[in-house]
């Protein structure tokens, strides 16, 4: 069990955290066009999923455009950042931010994502919101490297996550 903290006080999350070599499971969340994505495999393309409380923060702000850079040199995988914002606070963000080389997804709507991936957070300051965790799906579909970050103020290991796509 991983122990994820909030200023350094535990967090509980809801369902069971994913391991290395374990299947993506699937999820259906909303673009910010209001679209559903569908995540049923990464079907033979590499994939970074990342969830992050909102788009809103510095921490979550800094994060996402640092993968969205990274998704510039990265032309064979999808980056996908998923949060509980709105559809129109996600879209209204990446404008502001010039954020438009990766996938920011609304998991709001049902939390599929975030039940799935074991990322939802239950009671606290941040009841119903994602803790700060990334994914990196092979072309298999197996998971080569899975983070979730201990402390949800702190951005992940960015170069342990380039390294898993190698």
């Amino acid at each position: 069990m991983v122990t994820v903290t909030l200023k350094g006080n535990p967090v509980k999350l809801y369902g069971k955290q994913l391991e290395v070599g374990q299947d993506a499971p699937d999820f259906t969340v909303q673009k910010n066009d209001l679209s559903e994505y569908i995540f049923t495999g990464a079907t033979g393309k590499r994939m970074i999923i990342v969830s992050v409380p909102s788009l809103d923060t510095a921490v979550c702000d800094m994060e996402t455009r640092r993968f969205n850079d990274e998704a510039g040199k990265l032309p064979d995988c999808e980056i996908v950042t998923v949060s509980m914002d709105l559809p129109f606070a996600q879209k209204r963000w990446c404008g502001a931010a010039g954020v438009d080389k990766l996938i920011t997804v609304s998991d709001h709507a049902g939390a599929s994502f975030a039940k799935s991936y074991g990322v939802l957070i239950e009671g606290g300051p941040l009841d119903r919101l994602m803790a700060r965790a990334v994914f990196v799906v092979g072309r298999d579909n197996k998971l080569t490297y899975v983070e979730y970050v201990k402390e949800i103020g702190e951005e992940p290991d960015y170069e342990a996550v380039l390294d898993a796509l190698k």
